[in-house]
């Protein structure tokens, strides 16, 4: 069954909590303790792994939105000092301990237990046509442990929604850097300002922008121009559309529970990143 877009969208919240506890710092750590240089490294073999050894170009291009030449700095290096099979089993170990440690009382509720088997069924329902990070983390074995099991619904859940938006995005003809300019000008933010491009070299991004104010898109004062308010809220609404289709295999009770069961685990996170 079809759930309401604006429930889909709060799913996106919790699934972005919970996956995202993967970037924290007890994956880092573990990480570290193999040899990665510094958490880039850590970043790309963990996320990477579920395609293999694939070439740095092919990372570049499934994970989209880094500048040229950032990935090719991580991989295939990370991969001298541990394999991909490797690389799951930390990430997945770390980010369990994480949430885990995050939650705390939460971990070990008999609630915890059913929402990690509602978000897996969810998660594992989606066709994977088109979508290499999700297709690549279907392909492992669902964790038994409930945590882990919750924590790999929720990493499933994002990257079929982020392969998803970046789908979208080729099909509005949005290049990776592009969507962080949309994105950091959504948050009130200048391009120059936004964490994930603000390292970029000033020429660079002016380019970048400037290609945006070509289109109409940006305006003289490097702000939206209504074609490119209209251009991001169109995005992100057929993302949302896109990131529906796993949900379907819940009916409408189950993804209620789901949604409600996951709001105090998802807090929890907020707080202890506060």
């Amino acid at each position: 069954m079809t759930h309401p877009l604006a429930k889909v969208r709060r799913m996106f919240e919790f699934v972005e909590a919970i996956g995202t506890v993967t970037f924290s710092e007890v994956p880092n750590e573990a990480f570290l303790a193999l040899g990665m240089r510094n958490y880039w490294d850590g970043y790309f073999a963990g996320r990477a792994a579920p395609l293999g050894r694939a070439p740095a170009e092919v990372v570049h291009a499934v994970f989209y939105n880094f500048a040229d030449g950032e990935v090719a700095r991580h991989i295939p290096w990370v991969w001298g000092k541990v394999s991909p099979q490797e690389a799951i089993a930390v990430r997945e170990r770390g980010s369990t301990a994480a949430l885990r440690q995050m939650i705390g009382e939460l971990a070990d509720s008999p609630a915890l237990a059913r929402l990690a088997d509602l978000a897996t069924r969810a998660a594992v329902s989606a066709p994977t046509e088109g979508r290499p990070l999700y297709a690549g983390l279907r392909a492992l074995d669902v964790p038994e442990e409930p945590v882990a099991r919750l924590w790999h619904a929720a990493t499933m859940l994002r990257e079929h929604r982020g392969d998803g938006h970046n789908a979208v995005l080729v099909a509005h003809g949005i290049g990776g850097t592009e969507a962080h300019v949309l994105m950091a000008l959504s948050l009130g933010m200048r391009a120059e300002e936004f964490g994930r491009i603000h390292h970029l070299p000033k020429a660079q991004l002016a380019a970048v922008v400037d290609g945006l104010r070509d289109r109409g898109l940006v305006d003289d004062d490097g702000g939206f121009t209504d074609a490119g308010r209209e251009t991001k809220e169109r995005i992100e609404a057929r993302t949302v559309e896109l990131a529906a289709p796993p949900y379907n295999a819940l009916s409408a009770d189950e993804f209620d529970e789901l949604i409600a069961g996951l709001e105090p685990i998802a807090a929890a996170i907020q707080a202890a990143g506060d």
